[in-house]
């Protein structure tokens, strides 16, 4: 079976342009219709700056090459993931003398456009982060002060994705200071894809963000903490949009989405069952599948995962709705939910504790919220297996590992063979 072959009703369940300028407006500049795809420096490489000690792993433009380079011939574009992101610590400690910015050129000794035009030549996207306030995290400069000029620096190093931080800056601006910088980008002519940090900040100050306008503004902000590499990480930003997602979800959609981070499988934190579900949840979610993890050493079994079909289908189904919630079962089993063009649904279930032994698990289809069809057809998700025929009124039953792995599975209508008379 194929997703693009069937108008399916689907049932996922796991435990646990350089040319094209033109005046755009960020929410319908027609970038990131679906949630994007790509590869980000900073959960893997942090902001190590020493290319004499690591010259294999610090933060330049021969890191950025080989990464993208990897991206293709490891058939990751071919998949989706099509941006290639350098997080902070790109910058040199001061401005141009004319006040622009500058890369550190003993690290990015051809610049930022020769960069760029390099990552284009391979057929992906160039991103670039920067800091609304006036330092970057990591102490660089950041854009206070000068936002329509590093928009135009931007425009003109054919930059295709902004992610933008808020250190370093009073959070009370971040309400005017993050449409600023929208309308110095889309002066710019140049569609760039923006990044915005600015409820992440809001949401931890216990200030109110108002998603409304932020949707208005960024095609996809960050809503809660940095991810690191631990299940324990994971699984709270999880639970996190799980109990926000009545505030979150009406905002979520084409052009505008919310971010729960990067992707962190293949690194060293997750087992293979805790990446299974990541990825899961995280496609669930429609969230954006932005990888962080070093495609020279990356194991073949998370490899697997993050190249998995059908996740990737469920992700970027045109849709867009963001996954929900939906029930909570014995042992913390969560039941997630979302919904498909061509009136598919996809569900998820999370089994997350170190329980010791798998866990038996029995669901009312109808629990689900099965009931539109008499007849469905189930499918495991990971290997595309066929696991039986089932009636809206049945139950199915399944068996989860425990910590943070997964059992996956979507359903379609049954397709009923006419019979011969």
């Amino acid at each position: 079976m194929k997703w693009s072959q069937h108008a399916i009703n689907c049932l996922i369940v796991f435990i646990l342009c350089d040319s094209c300028f033109h005046q755009v407006s960020s929410l319908e500049n027609g970038l990131l219709r679906q949630p994007p795809m790509g590869w980000l420096t900073w959960q893997r490489f942090r902001c190590v700056t020493d290319c004499h000690q690591n010259p294999d792993s610090c933060i330049s433009e021969k890191l950025i090459r080989t990464q993208a380079e990897l991206l293709v011939s490891g058939g990751y574009l071919a998949a989706g993931y099509e941006y290639i992101i350098i997080d902070d610590c790109w910058l040199n400690q001061t401005r141009a003398a004319d006040g622009s910015l500058q890369p550190d050129f003993d690290r990015f000794p051809n610049g930022i456009r020769a960069l760029s035009d390099y990552v284009h030549s391979l057929g992906l996207k160039f991103g670039i982060y920067e800091d609304y306030g006036t330092q970057t995290c990591a102490g660089f400069p950041g854009v206070l002060g000068h936002l329509e000029q590093d928009a135009k620096t931007f425009a003109s190093w054919n930059v295709d994705y902004l992610k933008l931080d808020g250190c370093n800056a009073d959070i009370k601006d971040f309400d005017t200071g993050y449409p600023s910088m929208e309308n110095a980008l889309n002066a710019t002519g140049r569609p760039i894809a923006y990044s915005c940090s600015w409820p992440a900040y809001q949401e931890y100050s216990k200030i109110k963000p108002n998603y409304s306008a932020i949707s208005q503004t960024c095609n996809l902000w960050r809503n809660w903490g940095d991810i690191d590499d631990s299940w324990d990480s994971v699984y709270s930003i999880i639970n996190w949009f799980g109990d926000n997602q009545d505030r979150l979800s009406p905002f979520h959609g084409p052009g505008h989405w919310n971010d729960p981070d990067m992707i962190v499988v293949g690194n060293y934190g997750l087992s293979p069952g805790q990446s299974r579900a990541q990825m899961a949840l995280w496609s669930i979610m429609a969230a954006p599948l932005i990888l962080s993890v070093d495609l020279r050493t990356i194991s073949d079994w998370a490899r697997e995962i993050i190249l998995n079909k059908n996740l990737i289908a469920i992700n970027q189904d045109p849709l867009g709705a963001m996954g929900r919630r939906i029930l909570k079962l014995d042992g913390d089993v969560q039941v997630w939910s979302k919904s498909l063009q061509d009136d598919r649904t996809a569900f998820v279930a999370l089994f997350p504790q170190p329980y010791g032994t798998p866990i038996h698990m029995s669901i009312l289809l109808t629990d689900l919220g099965l009931g539109r069809f008499d007849e469905y057809d189930f499918f495991e998700t990971f290997h595309d297996e066929f696991h039986g025929k089932y009636h809206k009124t049945d139950r199915y039953n399944f068996t989860i590992n425990p910590a943070g792995d997964v059992h996956a599975f979507y359903v379609e209508k049954a397709v009923i063979k006419s019979q011969k008379l």
